[in-house]
């Protein structure tokens, strides 16, 4: 850090793994505070050292239990800015809600857009964040908004693998210009999945627009949440002739619900995600890879903290 003694990194309880990896990266101590919660499940925030004027980061996901986790970086920046913190930046590393950003029926929400509305309310100057499911909701803050990336990452890992006859697929048609960057940097061919939504929470893939036969598939989604989109993907791209070895990315593994069973396959080969969220103790799946965005977040904290722009770290 350029400037010393006025940043401070404090954590959550969301992916405290990921904070130290953090803080640790920039050579420096996690900030002293306690998070405890009442007997009736109301969450308890007390920093155990002064903050006045500095420059605090708060690391806190709002993965799952996500309003749990919502709620208490609420809490943690109002304490901070009760605290007279000069500059307070909450660094989200998973956004949840991110994919209520419009509305598709008449009488939905726009949930993203509330979530920011409260996140600055509560005393956010700056958020930092990862690959956000929409690209429209930086927008929806009227303070900076750094929105980092992780395909470099996974990009990076997927060269190392020197796998033969590579095709990237992106299962939805809406991801496909942020799927092309990984495209790009590979020098391999791209593959679309269409599909479509017959009810909330199930999807079906249509069609399949692209050359998978005898390829290798490298699905690349933001997130996993059920496995439900990438298991029907699978089928199709098993059903054009792909090779039964297939690879599937996402910069945020979320696994809720019967994830881990129904990505338990035997022609997926390897899940790769990033430590964006924290790992479930319970994993089933012996072919999960965790790639670490500490360094990405780290560099980021550090230009934010300098003044500097965030622009090489998309290179």
């Amino acid at each position: 850090m350029r400037r010393d003694g006025d940043v401070k990194l404090f954590a959550g309880t969301g992916n405290p793994k990921l904070a130290e990896a953090i803080a640790g990266y920039l050579g420096l101590d996690l900030g002293k505070l306690k998070i405890s919660q009442f007997s009736d499940g109301e969450t308890y925030v007390k920093f155990d050292e002064s903050v006045r004027g500095v420059d605090a980061f708060v690391i806190q996901p709002t993965s799952p239990p996500v309003d749990h986790n919502l709620v208490q970086l609420l809490i943690l920046m109002d304490a901070l800015k009760r605290a007279s913190a000069d500059r307070v930046t909450a660094v989200i590393p998973y956004y949840g809600y991110a994919r209520q950003e419009k509305k598709d029926k008449p009488r939905e929400p726009i949930t993203a857009k509330m979530i920011a509305d409260v996140l600055t309310a509560a005393g956010a100057d700056r958020i930092i964040t990862m690959d956000l499911h929409a690209d429209a909701i930086p927008g929806f803050f009227n303070i900076p908004v750094d929105h980092l990336t992780a395909i470099s990452t996974i990009a990076q890992y997927i060269r190392s693998k020197n796998l033969p006859d590579m095709v990237i697929v992106s299962p939805d048609e809406g991801r496909v210009k942020k799927v092309r960057q990984v495209t790009a940097r590979l020098q391999v061919p791209l593959a679309v999945g269409y599909k479509f939504h017959p009810e909330h929470l199930v999807s079906e893939v249509t069609h399949l627009a692209g050359d998978v036969e005898d390829k290798t598939p490298i699905i690349v989604e933001d997130m996993i949440t059920t496995g439900g989109s990438v298991n029907e993907c699978v089928d199709a791209l098993l059903e054009h002739g792909c090779k039964p070895e297939i690879y599937v990315c996402a910069t945020h593994g979320v696994f809720a619900g019967e994830a881990f069973k129904k990505l338990g396959r035997p022609e997926i080969r390897e899940i790769i995600v990033t430590d964006t969220i924290a790992a479930p103790d319970n994993n089933a799946l012996g072919n999960l890879t965790v790639l670490s965005v500490a360094p990405l977040f780290g560099e980021a904290i550090r230009c934010v903290h300098d003044g500097l722009s965030i622009a090489s770290l998309f290179d």
